[in-house]
């Protein structure tokens, strides 16, 4: 195993095949087995997971995880390492090769991939758990993370290494520069952390960013706590689109035609704002029962029609 995570054994083995890494698929390989293990040591997993893999790559992390986890449902959208990676995965019969796009577009994931991930969780049983784990590539990292947490199932955990650029996005503080719609959306959902900053040298080909293992673990009682996780997922984006303007301006744009312009004022002071306060300063729990508060404006509003 250790030889495969070597720089040198990924460009002979390419070579042999006859490939090249393919930059439009964010084809980036960790060759630091160390690294490797610290991933898999932070899933922490276990014969009851259900793991799913975007990003098979030739199988390097996905044999790591193979002898500790239930299930694996692995993704792979380049033919070549489909196959390259085969040839590794053959003896994990709990282990199933997608060649497929994880997404079905931006904002949709692929029907295929949740399908295998409920047909694994069932052959699993109770008490089975979902867990994403994976090397991203950067070119998806945001929206398949974005769109599992809004699937039905969503994962208990995630531990990924991603671009650090979107790491620091999703824990970012309010009122800093980071500060936007994926913090809240993903903080809202779950307890984030980053386990470890990744310089470009423990990859192969070697990006030009830095890099970072970031781990999600879900939080059941918060994800309870909404009434209408979709109206929250897009009231959050529509609010940090402008998200310089004072929130008086952000929410009437944002509800245009559902609202009209003293309803926002009375929605905004009944949750305790002037509008003249700026989303991007607001906490995650103050922005969790604003918004709340304007879709019981929506449907208070849609009633008296």
């Amino acid at each position: 195993m250790a030889e495969r995570q070597t720089a040198s054994y990924l460009t002979e083995r390419f070579a042999a095949a006859g490939l090249r890494p393919l930059t439009r698929f964010g084809q980036n390989f960790l060759i630091d087995l160390n690294l490797v293990d610290l991933i898999v040591r932070a899933a922490e997993l276990t014969r009851d997971d259900l793991v799913l893999e975007v990003g098979t790559g030739v199988g390097s992390l996905t044999t790591r995880m193979a002898p500790l986890a239930g299930a694996i449902v692995t993704v792979e959208i380049d033919d070549n390492l489909t196959q390259l990676a085969q040839q590794e995965l053959d003896s994990f019969p709990h282990v199933r090769q997608l060649h497929c796009d994880a997404l079905r577009n931006k904002n949709t994931l692929a029907p295929a991939l949740l399908e295998n991930v409920r047909a694994g969780l069932a052959k699993l049983g109770e008490p089975a758990r979902f867990l994403l784990v994976a090397n991203l590539p950067y070119n998806i990292a945001t929206p398949l993370i974005s769109n599992l947490l809004a699937a039905d199932p969503s994962p208990d955990r995630m531990v990924v290494t991603i671009q650090k650029e979107v790491a620091d996005r999703i824990v970012a503080e309010p009122g800093s520069k980071d500060y936007g719609a994926l913090s809240v959306w993903v903080q809202s959902l779950c307890q984030a952390e980053v386990v470890r900053v990744l310089p470009p040298t423990v990859f192969w080909p070697r990006p030009k960013v830095e890099s970072a293992v970031l781990r999600l673990d879900a939080d059941p009682a918060k994800r309870a706590g909404f009434a209408d996780l979709a109206f929250f997922h897009r009231t959050v984006r529509a609010l940090f689109f402008h998200r310089r303007k004072l929130m008086r301006s952000v929410v009437r744009s944002a509800f245009k035609g559902q609202l009209s312009k003293s309803q926002v004022d009375e929605t905004l002071q009944r949750a305790g704002y002037t509008g003249d306060e700026r989303v991007e300063q607001l906490g995650v729990e103050p922005i969790c029962r604003l918004v709340e508060a304007l879709r019981q404006s929506v449907l208070a509003a849609e009633a008296a029609r």
